[in-house]
């Protein structure tokens, strides 16, 4: 039972990270706040959400993402306040623009180039060599040692 417990509360552990305190009596701006907290990413944890990690930062950003949809700011104003604040860095879906558009085709174009590179010099390999006619030496050499 002690075990069962134990692995409830590992799992449940991401639902702890909003405290209490941080919740808006606001539920419709609470809703908010959890949608856009969701594709924020912690700058300490890395590859986690703001609205999953326990790290001091993360909190501070909720509370900042509180204050702002309070403040009457809306979802993209406060995503363009954060990614200024902290850079693109913070989108955990950056956009798909500019320079990180290089980065969001790099990875097919480079399958793409490689499979067609590979295609070639597999086709190249599979063709014979051109057999060369034999010299009339050969040929005679040849039909010696057939004989034997």
């Amino acid at each position: 039972m002690k075990r069962l417990l134990l692995v409830l509360i590992l799992i449940a552990t991401p639902l702890w990270a909003v405290q209490p305190d941080e919740v808006l009596d606001d539920p419709v701006l609470e809703d908010r706040a959890r949608e856009l907290s969701k594709g924020l990413r912690c700058l300490v944890c890395r590859n986690e959400s703001i609205d999953e990690s326990n790290a001091d930062l993360a909190k501070d950003m909720r509370v900042l993402v509180r204050e702002r949809l309070v403040a009457g700011d809306s979802d993209q104003d406060v995503i363009d306040f954060l990614v200024e604040r902290y850079g693109e860095y913070v989108l955990l879906t950056p956009s798909a623009t500019g320079a990180n558009l290089a980065l969001w085709l790099a990875a097919p174009i480079m399958l793409l180039l490689g499979g067609g590179i590979a295609v070639v010099y597999l086709r190249g390999r599979a063709k014979p060599a051109a057999a060369e006619a034999l010299s009339k030496d050969e040929q005679t050499r040849l039909a010696e040692l057939m004989k034997d």
